[in-house]
């Protein structure tokens, strides 16, 4: 008899830890759209300190983008997006490699193809939202 009373009275199910809404690549891409309008200031400037500060902006900026796409792969992306996307672990990684690039590097070109890998994970997280 308690255990009627205390039972949940609706069951609900998700495929995302919190209703959906609070994950979107576009955290990352605005990151990562940073990211290349400093590595093209740097190229820009020749001022020391402006160097500096630029720097540190990008690395700050790599690593958040860094931080939204590991959320997007370890809490939105569920087993059945892996089956239906089997190249979405290779891609994360190497989104976040290219990341990783793109913080080491004042090459717009690094913060480009890190842009180019989260395009496609956007365009792969959409087609999840539609299902």
């Amino acid at each position: 008899m308690l255990s009627r009373l205390f039972a949940p009275k609706v069951r609900v199910s998700a495929h995302c830890d919190l209703p959906c809404g609070v994950y979107d690549p576009a955290q990352a891409r605005i990151e990562a759209e940073s990211v290349k309008a400093v590595q093209e200031k740097y190229q820009a400037n020749e001022d020391a300190a402006f160097r500096a500060r630029a720097i540190l902006i990008k690395e700050q900026r790599a690593e958040l983008a860094k931080h939204h796409v590991s959320v997007l792969w370890s809490d939105y992306f569920k087993p059945p997006h892996f089956e239906k996307y089997p190249q979405l672990h290779q891609l994360v990684n190497d989104t976040l490699k290219a990341l990783s690039a793109a913080k080491a590097s004042t090459d717009p070109k690094t913060g480009e193809k890190a842009l180019e890998l989260i395009a496609e994970i956007d365009r792969i997280f959409w087609e999840t939202k539609k299902a």
